[in-house]
């Protein structure tokens, strides 16, 4: 299946009646004019983050069947989101990276999360299936500082002693716009490589050594599919989806594992939820035999007082539904659904919200 396709195949995504609209990795939305209620709802608008693009989706696909009420969500990069809601033109934000208590203070944000998932690395060799490449932190950070230049460096044939690694030249694509993705994949490589913490550092967008930009999870992997000997980072579901090759990577243990639920879950195991932060859990890099070492969860942000106190319930409502209904959804796109007892303290925390009453 071409990745270009992905989001439409792969996922039946119609949302308000609309079809998405992708046009060479730029911005995915529903488009539906102006914000009208169904069914005597509310209109819920969402903007940001392409990495849980997939299961909004399919929650807002299913949502719509069951209560005919309707989602707006423009899948923009976690960048854009943060913008949008604190601009106001949205009734919430998606964001990969969370935002640091004092920042939800200045602005009066509630943030929780949704789902867990993970970056993965992607390459178009020929010859190399899915699994079959392995790399480190160390490697894959000198590939996007443009230290390694060709695929068969010995940093990387000796973590692949078995394959036949060609003679040809790395295409690094990376994420142009502000991107929870970039965040989660430069935190962890922030984390393995002090060259990288001390030349990049970690943050939505930053200054890539080298390398070609490219819009959206959507755009990498259309640009990882088309070009030969490319390189780069998506979150997992779109890997699958639209049939990249992904690379295994050597974790905090020093084990190679490949990315699944169960990886991802196993880097979550550990991890504490604190509401006064704002839930803002990092998950990369962590211990555990079989963890995954890019992990991450991604973000809603909405205001504790907001302007249209209907239309944040009406968001609420949503995720709500989305908890209690759409584990098994989040699971076939490879996202881990949160614990119950996590989706719990989140409810109590919406208290904080004018206008919820649920």
């Amino acid at each position: 299946m071409k990745p270009t396709t992905y989001a439409l195949a792969g996922l039946g995504f119609f949302l308000l009646g609309c079809q998405a609209q992708e046009q060479g990795g730029a911005e995915t939305q529903a488009q539906a004019g102006p914000a009208a209620a169904i069914s005597g709802g509310e209109a819920i608008s969402g903007a940001g983050a392409t990495f849980p693009f997939p299961i909004y989706s399919r929650w807002a696909a299913a949502y719509r069947d069951e209560t005919g009420n309707a989602l707006n969500y423009q899948s923009i990069g976690s960048g854009g989101g943060i913008r949008q809601i604190q601009e106001k033109t949205v009734t919430f934000g998606a964001t990969d990276m969370p935002l640091q208590p004092e920042e939800l203070e200045k602005h009066g944000l509630l943030q929780f999360p949704t789902v867990i998932g993970g970056d993965v690395v992607v390459v178009n060799l020929p010859g190399i299936e899915s699994g079959e490449l392995t790399l480190d932190g160390q490697a894959l950070a000198n590939i996007f500082l443009g230290e390694i230049t060709l695929w068969n460096d010995q940093a990387i044939t000796n973590l692949n002693p078995d394959a036949e690694l060609p003679d040809l030249p790395i295409v690094v694509v990376h994420r142009s716009d502000g991107s929870g993705t970039t965040f989660i994949f430069t935190d962890y490589l922030s984390k393995v490589s002090p060259q990288w913490a001390e030349r990049v550092g970690a943050a939505t967008a930053v200054d890539w050594p080298v390398g070609i930009g490219a819009k959206g999870n959507e755009g990498v992997a259309g640009n990882v599919g088309r070009s030969i000997g490319a390189i780069g980072y998506v979150e997992y579901a779109y890997a699958s989806e639209a049939g990249l090759t992904y690379t295994r990577m050597i974790n905090r243990d020093g084990n190679a594992v490949s990315p699944s639920t169960d990886s991802f879950m196993a880097a979550a195991a550990g991890a504490s939820w604190d509401a006064s932060q704002g839930f803002g859990t990092l998950l990369n890099h962590q211990p555990g035999a079989n963890s995954w070492p890019m992990a991450g969860a991604t973000f809603i942000l909405v205001y504790k007082q907001p302007d249209d106190p209907a239309a944040t319930a009406e968001a609420l409502k949503f995720f709500d539904w989305a908890y209690a209904n759409g584990d098994d959804m989040a699971s076939e796109l490879h996202f881990v659904p949160l614990p119950a007892e996590l989706t719990r303290e989140i409810q109590e925390n919406w208290r904080h919200v004018e206008g919820w009453t649920g």
